[in-house]
């Protein structure tokens, strides 16, 4: 399979790296000849984290990476840049293309779904897909392996994806339910944020409730929106709250307990912009979103953390499984 990644920042490296090691794969990186990223692969081909092998082609040039033989373009860059990448590429011929989408983000504007962003600038014989789950590039890349789910609405392009993407690091599940897998994944950034404020405020033994309410309170909004709630279950929410709720390498964990201390973040933390969609989709689909609703005040409302946590697990007194 030819196939192109876009984006070489840590994610979009590690799939590069990751998929160059299974056999019948011709793999190219792009990247912007301004992005330092690419400039470093291009001197050294590695960044902090790994070294990419000779096999990898580098380019920084689409027309060189979008050819007519390129089956499957796998696109990891910021989500808020989705839109403006994908008008980009209508310059090129995408017909019969594969696009998979490894992005955990909903366009805040809009509150769109990335695949449906992505599906207004393609042509109809072009395939949508998401690559969502647990997993951090440290760890993959030390061997360390884990499970993440291909979603699609195109049964067959799931199919020969999760055949060609399978491999010992990383054991691939098929999604039931793209608007769930999608929803889901983004959320749990969010979630990831408010466990960062918790260990901000040395509320840590919180943590496992804000996992309970918060996988319940993403099911209530994938279920409104058309979706199955028990996806919010599975490995595009709950399965990847280790991953964000605790690990060290998690940036969404990392932001939110920077933002409590108030000391100065510069990685990207895809749950900021993301909380902006889920409270616009909460108010949407009729949805009551505490979680997202308090670190969204927090954010960008300057409200007071300690207060809007202690607030926030101290509602009203009502059942644990309320609809």
């Amino acid at each position: 399979m030819k196939i192109t990644v876009i984006g070489c920042g840590r994610w979009g490296s590690l799939i590069t790296w990751y998929l160059s090691s299974r056999k019948g794969h011709d793999l190219t990186l792009y990247g912007r000849a301004t992005s330092p990223h690419m400039k470093r692969f291009l001197a050294e081909r590695r960044n902090d984290l790994l070294t990419l092998p000779d096999s990898v082609k580098l380019s920084t040039s689409l027309a060189d990476c979008l050819t007519p033989d390129c089956e499957t373009v796998i696109i990891s860059v910021g989500a808020q840049g989705l839109r403006a990448l994908m008008e980009e590429l209508t310059a090129f011929d995408l017909s019969g293309k594969t696009f998979v989408l490894c992005m955990k983000g909903i366009e805040a504007s809009t509150g769109k779904r990335l695949t449906r962003v992505a599906e207004e600038y393609l042509p109809d014989t072009a395939k949508v897909a998401v690559w969502v789950g647990p997993g951090h590039v440290q760890e993959f890349y030390a061997g360390i392996p884990n499970c993440m789910v291909i979603d699609s609405e195109d049964e067959d392009t799931k199919k020969s994806l999760v055949e060609a993407f399978s491999g010992d690091i990383i054991r691939f599940y098929y999604g039931t339910d793209l608007i769930g897998s999608e929803i889901g994944a983004a959320a749990k950034n969010v979630v990831g944020i408010a466990a960062g404020m918790l260990d901000g405020v040395g509320l840590t033994t919180l943590k496992g409730a804000l996992m309970s309410r918060g996988t319940r309170e993403i099911a209530r909004l994938i279920s409104a929106m058309g979706g199955s709630e028990l996806s919010a279950y599975g490995l595009c929410h709950l399965g990847d709250y280790e991953a964000t709720v605790f690990s060290k390498f998690s940036h969404n964990r990392a932001f939110g307990e920077a933002f409590i201390k108030g000391e100065s973040f510069t990685e990207l933390a895809e749950g900021y912009a993301t909380v902006r969609a889920l409270v616009l989709l909460g108010r949407t689909y009729g949805v009551d979103l505490p979680i997202c609703q308090a670190v969204y005040r927090i954010l960008y409302e300057g409200s007071n953390p300690k207060e809007e946590l202690n607030d926030l697990f101290g509602r009203a007194l009502k059942t644990e499984f309320y609809l």
